[in-house]
């Protein structure tokens, strides 16, 4: 099944960034590029530096222009991270682009490649909460806390697993059929923001 093979290549991702754990690291994707493998590899990766920026710009002790880098960083991480996820929901788009639909399909409440961004964020959730159920100096009560915590999500991630190869299941018979509207993000936009267009 698909989010089989979407799992994996996340998994790696994860690994392979924590073999550095440094967010500015240079990415080494093992993946054809332009292949959809290539780009769900790139997403966790951006998703994996993303998660440590948040974790960085959150010391209390942070220089205020530190901080403020930092958050333009993760500005631009989100960005990028959308463009991915629709550049995903395009190859869908056209592999899917000859089926027959169905009479009376359905359209689903997201597309296939934004249920497959949580899944992305779930396999550093499900890293990181392993981590801290294992972490040696941690109390036997933060262990165990997290230790459910984590199990929770292994059951979160076989769900949305399921719904996800459920949904292109449905997609690929002509029971749902596939569309999407760009996120047309106003703020990163010159000609948008009022904030940036009033200063021209």
């Amino acid at each position: 099944m698909y989010s089989q093979k979407f799992n994996q290549i996340f998994d790696q991702s994860v690994e392979d960034y924590h073999k550095w754990d440094n967010v500015d690291a240079t990415i080494a994707n093992p993946y054809k590029v332009s292949s959809l493998e290539y780009f769900l590899y790139l997403k966790n990766w951006i998703d994996a530096v993303q998660w440590h920026l948040e974790d960085i710009i959150r010391d209390p002790n942070i220089e205020p222009a530190e901080a403020l880098q930092i958050k333009r960083r993760i500005d631009k991480s989100n960005q990028d991270r959308t463009d991915l996820v629709e550049l995903i929901d395009s190859y869908f788009m056209d592999l899917y682009s000859k089926v027959v639909v169905e009479k009376d399909a359905a359209i689903n409440t997201e597309t296939p490649a934004w249920a497959i961004d949580r899944l992305s964020i779930l396999a550093l959730k499900i890293y990181h909460m392993k981590a801290e159920a294992f972490r040696e100096e941690a109390s036997p009560e933060h262990k165990e806390s997290c230790y459910k915590k984590y199990e929770t999500l292994l059951t979160q991630r076989s769900d949305l697993s399921k719904a996800i190869d459920q949904l292109l299941s449905d997609i690929e018979s002509g029971k749902k059929y596939l569309k999407f509207y760009k996120q047309m993000k106003m703020y990163n936009d010159p000609s948008l923001n009022p904030v940036l267009y009033s200063r021209g």
